[in-house]
């Protein structure tokens, strides 16, 4: 069987964006299907394409993945009119591979929502089964958080959503609440399945030589947080926390803030200014190496802004990758994460908008590495025996061609 697979933000190991696309691929091939994979170019990932684009798009095989990549720079730095036309261009460039590839099933993934639209092409225009997947409810997410306010730009995305939901024959939600939002529009539940982000287990067995940034002594905790610096991810909760380390003469915490986005400049310069020196900004770095810097961590940070939207709507890839790389986690929000942090033993759960609990937690950390050790072993076991990838690639694999027999 053959998937034509849509993800816009599609990144091999090598680069330092998720890799749930590239896994989900790798275990179509190891079932037996064939996969073309549609994406762009992203600043943080890694196609493995590297030859030179012909009339706007390049194409070749990657790791047995015939890869399709469309010239379309998109990087986490833009702005919101620059983020929707890279959208928009993908998602008319690709409703024409969508009519012209020969497929059993289209799948596709977001973000972003316009993902959804070469599905809905080649569902009603070829008849070809169509599976949405989704990693996020919109528009609720920008709505709650304020990013769009536009009645008419929320109707169209809503609209879309409709759309999307309704032409596909089968879905998949990453979360609780996105299996929920979902049927809230009217789909029923027989239609979706919730597959959440996994944990590679093989990868992080074998990590890379553990290290840490310049700067963090062997005896300091090392806390880290991995991934983009957004709006959604509320940073500033980091350095408020870091404050309070820095009032209480707490010298032996160190965290370190790795990634890219919108809103790094904007924290490094607070940072400085606030003299946060227990505070360090890292540059993304690759997969493969990102193993190594977590298995010379002691902590992983999960953190978000306090909207309750997310509290049940996200599966962030960092918390399964933490778990996998045996990190005990703090969270600084309430919500299925938290309640998988305090039944499992793996790490604090602590409310939001609340440095004092924050840095209560890193200053436990610190006191009682016995327990955090402890608390990783957790977060290990709960990777395997709940969320391993190779698992849950295997339910999806089943679900995904499913539709098409």
């Amino acid at each position: 069987m053959h998937v034509l697979y849509f993800h816009q933000h599609f990144s091999t190991p090598q680069g330092s964006a998720g890799t749930r696309s590239y896994e989900m691929a790798q275990a179509l091939i190891r079932a037996g299907h064939s996969v073309t994979m549609v994406c762009g170019s992203y600043a943080q990932g890694n196609t493995g394409l590297s030859m030179p684009f012909k009339k706007g798009r390049r194409r070749g095989a990657v790791d047995g993945i015939d890869v399709i990549e469309f010239a379309l720079n998109y990087g986490n730095h833009m702005g919101f009119v620059q983020r929707l036309g890279v959208f928009l261009k993908f998602a008319v460039g690709s409703i024409g591979v969508a009519l012209r590839e020969p497929a059993d099933v289209v799948f596709a993934t977001t973000t972003p929502l316009t993902a959804g639209i070469p599905g809905i092409f080649a569902r009603w225009l070829t008849q070809k089964p169509f599976v949405f997947e989704v990693r996020d409810l919109w528009p609720e997410l920008p709505k709650a958080m304020g990013v769009i306010t536009n009645p008419v730009m929320l109707w169209l995305m809503s609209l879309l959503e409709w759309a999307s939901y309704r032409s596909a024959d089968r879905l998949v939600g990453l979360s609780p609440g996105i299996v929920e939002g979902i049927a809230a529009r009217g789909v029923d539940k027989s239609r979706i399945a919730m597959v959440p982000n996994g944990c590679d287990m093989d990868l992080f067995s074998t990590p890379e030589a553990a290290w840490r940034p310049d700067g963090v002594q062997d005896d300091q905790l090392l806390a880290i947080f991995t991934g983009t610096h957004g709006n959604a991810n509320g940073l500033e909760s980091v350095l408020n926390a870091a404050a309070v380390l820095k009032d209480r003469g707490r010298d032996d915490v160190r965290i370190a803030l790795v990634g890219q986005g919108r809103e790094k400049p904007k924290l490094v310069a607070d940072a400085k200014e606030r003299g946060l020196d227990n505070v360090l900004f890292v540059d993304p770095v690759p997969k493969t190496k990102l193993t190594g810097l977590m298995a010379g961590a002691d902590l992983g940070l999960q953190v978000l802004r306090n909207v309750p939207a997310f509290y049940f709507g996200t599966s962030p890839n960092k918390f399964f990758d933490y778990i996998s790389a045996g990190l005990p986690v703090l969270n600084n929000y309430p919500g299925w994460l938290a309640g998988l942090i305090g039944e499992n033993d793996c790490g604090f759960a602590v409310p939001p908008d609340d440095p004092s609990a924050f840095a209560d937690a890193l200053i436990e950390a610190a006191e009682h590495r016995d327990a955090l050790r402890l608390k990783g072993v957790n977060a290990r076991e709960l990777a395997q025996t709940r969320f391993a990838r190779s698992e849950l690639s295997d339910d999806w694999v089943q679900w995904v061609t499913g539709v098409a027999r």
